[in-house]
């Protein structure tokens, strides 16, 4: 039995250390792969823009007929979503982010849609085309998402639309800010509108 103690303890030690290996190398391919394919999704070119600055009319600003975003309001605007993205003006850009410290563009986008909609969208903008009948930009109203793409052709970057070719998203140079549908970079990576179901 003494002869066989070793043995049988360097097999245990062997088997254990052999799985624990075995394991990690499977843990750590399948987080590469998936560090990998939401990177993918992620990438944009680093896009230094100036955000869109609203110019109310004097008469709407003397009539108080200005949302919290500071855009001239329009019967039916959706008061609760401007009010919703106002709060987050300004959050810094955080590739993973999902919190007011840094959030990228699909986790503000999902926490917008909670708030204000109450639907739970997908976490990466890619996926959340799952979530929406895609539309033609001429289609697109306040509330639906706007899809960009790449320099790869893919999804990488998601927005809110909100009106008069203005959009909210988090911008990977200013966070989340107001841009324009009708500037050159946005307007020559859009993809796709999508109305979420």
């Amino acid at each position: 039995m003494r002869k066989r103690f070793p043995f049988i303890l360097m097999f245990l030690v062997a088997v254990s250390l052999t799985s624990c290996d075995v394991i990690h190398k499977i843990l750590n391919t399948d987080l590469e792969e998936e560090d990998y394919s939401l990177g993918e999704l992620y990438v944009d070119e680093y896009v230094k823009e100036v955000p869109f600055t609203p110019t109310p009319s004097s008469e709407a600003k003397a009539a108080g007929n200005v949302n919290a975003l500071g855009i001239e309001r329009a019967p039916g605007d959706n008061e609760q979503l401007y009010d919703a993205i106002k709060a987050w003006i300004g959050t810094p850009y955080k590739y993973g982010g999902t919190t007011k410290e840094g959030v990228d563009c699909s986790a503000f986008v999902g926490h917008i849609y909670r708030q204000v909609f109450g639907k739970n969208l997908h976490r990466v903008a890619n996926d959340m085309q799952q979530d929406c009948q895609l539309i033609t930009r001429s289609e697109l109203k306040e509330g639906d998402l706007v899809f960009f793409i790449n320099s790869k052709g893919k999804v990488s970057h998601v927005g809110i639309y909100l009106k008069d070719d203005i959009f909210a998203h988090s911008s990977t140079s200013r966070g989340v800010i107001i841009s324009r549908l009708t500037d050159s970079y946005w307007s020559k990576h859009f993809y796709k509108g999508g109305r979420v179901k």
